[in-house]
């Protein structure tokens, strides 16, 4: 069975993406750490990062830094926040969102998907792809 993620990546839900390529798709998670927390996930379905093949994980990487540049930008915050957990859903991805000190660091401290405004995601989605330069995916 495919994950949520494979599911988002194939078009069969729906989501905020600020990012894609053949390689890498990164998009807002539905329960944020604050407006602006990207999820950076491979497309090939691996469940821990450990196993993604090394030139996918290095390309990962570097997507992950340019969308944490651009939290950095858009939101103002002190540093992007980088986390791997993957508890959560069983396909690899990188948590990078707005900083500002340790306290975003707790994934049990999201805002919960059904409270998220929606007019904040949509905008933090547009002011993201904007700062990354990806037009409407």
């Amino acid at each position: 069975m495919s994950s949520v993620f494979t599911k988002i990546i194939d078009g069969e839900l729906p989501a905020r993406f600020v990012y894609r390529d053949d390689k890498v798709a990164a998009f807002l998670s539905i329960e944020p750490i604050r407006y602006g927390h990207v999820l950076v996930v491979p497309v090939e379905e691996v469940d821990r990062w450990t196993d993604v093949e090394p030139a996918t994980w290095t390309h990962l990487n570097d997507v992950a830094q340019h969308v944490g540049r651009a939290i950095i930008e858009v939101f103002g915050s002190a540093r992007a926040g980088y986390l791997i957990a993957g508890f959560e859903v069983p396909h690899a991805h990188i948590h990078v969102f707005p900083a500002d000190d340790m306290g975003g660091y707790n994934l049990a401290d999201t805002i919960p998907a059904d409270q998220t405004d929606p007019e904040k995601m949509d905008d933090a989605a547009e002011r993201l792809r904007a700062a990354l330069d990806m037009g409407d995916l």
